[in-house]
């Protein structure tokens, strides 16, 4: 008994656009859908890293600008055990409280970061406001620069991913026509090939 040997389908590229008549009106629509969803998440999901990634970095350009450097002095003995952050990792400073004599005269007392077991009259960095009030330190331009480029980035990656999710649901839903289809035209001519068969 002779072998039959079986080659494999060769892949057709783009043939949804190609003029055929296997070709449905809900594959020209796949086709549109597919091209106009890929063109929206590249150029949206640039055109949203570059807008997002912006924003952000001029939001922490005004918080830069916002508070000022001044030279405070321990009041007391710093803790000789680093602070610790919210995820529970060192930061290599602790908290200690400081005094500090403001613009106007004013004297002011907080909480600022020094290192571990730093002795009264130290002189520390405190970031305050223009009102004199102690504020954390804000990212220098470098660290602003990587900060704005990582969140849009994301940002550009979710909008890209949410228009490609919104392709899949067409697509999906393209799919469920064309089974409907497919049943409503098999049991219009199953019968007749069965009827066939049997004679």
């Amino acid at each position: 008994m002779a072998r039959v040997r079986c080659t494999p389908a060769k892949k057709v590229w783009l043939w949804r656009w190609r003029n055929t008549p296997l070709r449905r009106r809900s594959d020209r629509l796949e086709a549109c859908i597919v091209l106009t969803a890929w063109l929206i998440a590249v150029a949206g999901g640039l055109s949203v890293a570059l807008v997002t990634g912006a924003s952000f970095e001029q939001s922490l350009a005004v918080r830069r600008a916002q508070v000022h450097p001044v030279t405070a002095v321990l009041t007391q003995d710093a803790p000789g055990a680093p602070a610790l952050t919210t995820d529970g990792s060192s930061e290599g400073t602790v908290w200690a409280k400081v005094r500090w004599t403001a613009a106007e005269g004013t004297t002011h007392t907080g909480l600022a970061k020094a290192d571990p077991g730093s002795e009264a009259g130290t002189s520390v960095t405190a970031w305050v406001d223009r009102r004199g009030e102690l504020r954390s330190q804000p990212p220098t331009a470098v660290e602003a620069q990587l900060y704005s480029v990582l969140v849009g980035t994301s940002a550009g990656l979710v909008a890209g991913a949410a228009v490609l999710g919104c392709e899949w649901l067409a697509r999906a839903g393209l799919d469920r026509r064309r089974l409907r289809e497919w049943d409503a035209e098999w049991a219009r001519f199953g019968p007749q090939w069965r009827k066939r068969m049997s004679d």
